[in-house]
């Protein structure tokens, strides 16, 4: 939860320093246990992102005098709560690094202290406990990741028992327990597939999925007997299916509504070489039948990093876009978790240069293939994302017209001290470390950016309240740029008062951004306002429409 306080409805229910909060209610919905940070003047003021604990709050009580249940061993560690669907085990997990972490339990009905189920170990892990049965979903010497169950009143390393193996080729990203049914979902070739077992691990079906996409929001309740998941694809608005899990029927139940013509697109899985030779895979999407004349204007976005995995989803705006004739082109890069452990550990660290050569050479792939060129290819990333961006257009600017770097990360040599970054460590690396330095060095967008050089236009757009990635990256990198572009294109800066990195923000400051954003790109790639209908010689944004300057 992104809010920077909870309200009740008694006056006196108000918490500060709960800002990214998670909570866990009681049964009798009496109090809950909840995470927060230190308040002003508890801790040196440079540490209030550092220091998060977890309490427990009766409704009706005053704040201070909620009890501290659990508090980390180091300040940087990260703690998570939650409750098993019956209200006894309280479990606690401790996110050391984003991809490592402690799991700590507490018998509520029983009392005592809590007990390590893992402690100290390089995985990652996440837990659910269902009739007094831990089920462990970790990676724990297996990168595609495996499904273990122990007995929650005797959690010893030697109790537990593999119920669900690795698998090659596919990647085991969550489990649900629904009634007498494990809910498994996988990734396979970046797109979602999602499988039954009964609890023994044993798979009894596969749930078919309405195309290549992405599944998200699996649940149901722990004794019931109904499953519910959520869908979204290039082409498919996000929508939620209903499984009977008795009959195996299966039904549509909500669906956002968006004036979509599906039948005008086409989502194509195309793969390409990197520059050492690595095979990387990337979506495109595009109105069907469109014509390689290399003249196509392409919106390239990636990520690569902390595991996280691009998938097909779907997107209003980027249907503005493809309605005019454009391309979307989303690769999966290292650095991410599309396929695993080891993908995203082969993007990290002294190998995070494999990140950007792989989407380098997804530009190039799309210039060779006659998709566009560069004066028509757009690149956009936020976050790490930004980090991406940025070292594409550092190190290849003359591959790209226009680039959009959203809440960056730029500055690799200092981005440590600043608001929560030191988590980010096991990631990038430590620029205090000497050998660590050179390889930031190496890469860091704003300390490649050179004098004279003909760089793309460049929108960076930041928030004034980012608490995870301080804005001055982006303002340092656009009065760096500003000064040292030879190529005449814009160099602006995009600062968004009382804003974060992205979650919560309200729906007007989204769609101001939006509005600032497809106008900068349809500008500066020439795209034309109005959608485009495909004829002989036509070409996207070269009709008499196309957007004009600004005040013309």
């Amino acid at each position: 939860m992104c809010c920077t306080c909870w309200k009740w409805p008694r006056a006196d229910d108000r918490i500060p320093g709960t800002r990214s909060a998670e909570l866990a209610w009681l049964r009798d919905g009496t109090g809950f246990f909840y995470t927060r940070s230190p308040l002003p003047g508890e801790v040196p003021e440079d540490e209030l992102h550092y220091h998060r604990a977890i309490y427990f709050h009766r409704l009706g009580h005053h704040p201070a005098r909620d009890l501290l249940v659990f508090k980390p061993a180091r300040k940087e560690h990260w703690p998570g709560v939650a409750l098993s669907p019956d209200g006894r085990w309280l479990i606690v997990t401790v996110a050391r690094t984003f991809d490592q972490h402690d799991v700590f339990l507490k018998d509520l009905a029983a009392g005592g202290n809590f007990v390590p189920l893992v402690r100290d170990l390089p995985f990652a892990f996440e837990v659910e406990i269902v009739r007094d049965l831990i089920y462990i979903h970790t990676n724990l010497d297996a990168p595609n990741y495996r499904l273990f169950v122990a007995p929650a009143a005797d959690p010893v390393r030697r109790r537990w028992r593999e119920i669900v193996p690795e698998r090659q080729g596919a990647v085991l990203n969550g489990v649900k327990v629904v009634g007498e049914v494990l809910a498994l979902s996988y990734l396979e070739r970046a797109c979602s597939r999602l499988r039954l077992a009964g609890l023994d691990g044993n798979v009894t079906r596969e749930i078919e999925l309405p195309t290549l996409g992405t599944v998200f929001g699996w649940d149901g309740e722990w004794d019931g007997e109904e499953l519910f998941y959520g869908f979204s694809s290039f082409s498919v608005p996000p929508s939620v299916y209903r499984v009977d899990l008795r009959s195996g029927r299966q039904e549509l139940w909500r669906r956002v509504e968006a004036d979509l013509d599906s039948d005008a697109f086409e989502v194509e899985q195309v793969a390409y070489p990197s520059r050492d030779g690595t095979e990387v895979t990337m979506f495109l999407v595009r109105p069907r039948d469109l014509i390689r004349d290399g003249a196509r204007p392409v919106y390239l976005t990636g990520y690569g990093g902390f595991a996280v995995s691009l998938t097909p989803s779907f997107s209003r705006s980027l249907l503005l876009w493809l309605e005019r004739g454009g391309i979307v082109a989303m690769p999966n890069l290292r650095g991410g978790g599309e396929y695993g452990e080891a993908w995203h550990r082969a993007g990290m660290l002294e190998r995070k240069q494999n990140t950007f050569d792989d989407f380098i050479a997804a530009a190039e792939w799309l210039i060779e293939e006659g998709y566009t060129r560069p004066d028509r290819l757009a690149i956009a990333g936020g976050s790490n994302g930004g980090l991406l961006v940025g070292a594409a257009v550092t190190q290849r600017p003359e591959l790209f017209r226009a680039a959009v770097l959203q809440v960056p990360l730029l500055d690799m040599l200092r981005y440590h001290k600043f608001l929560i970054a030191r988590l980010w460590l096991p990631e990038y690396g430590d620029p205090e470390h000497p050998e660590q330095f050179r390889w930031l060095r190496a890469y860091s967008p704003y300390h490649r950016v050179r004098e004279g050089v003909a760089y793309p236009a460049v929108l960076l757009a930041t928030a004034e309240s980012d608490s995870r990635v301080d804005p001055m990256h982006a303002r340092k990198m656009a009065a760096r740029l500003q000064a040292a572009s030879a190529s005449g294109r814009p160099v602006l800066l995009r600062l968004e008062p009382r804003a974060g990195h992205g979650a919560g923000k309200p729906i007007s400051k989204v769609l101001d951004e939006l509005v600032d954003t497809w106008s900068f790109l349809f500008q500066e790639l020439e795209v034309s306002s109005e959608p485009w209908t495909k004829g002989p010689g036509s070409t996207p944004g070269r009709s008499g429409n196309a957007l004009h300057q600004p005040g013309q």
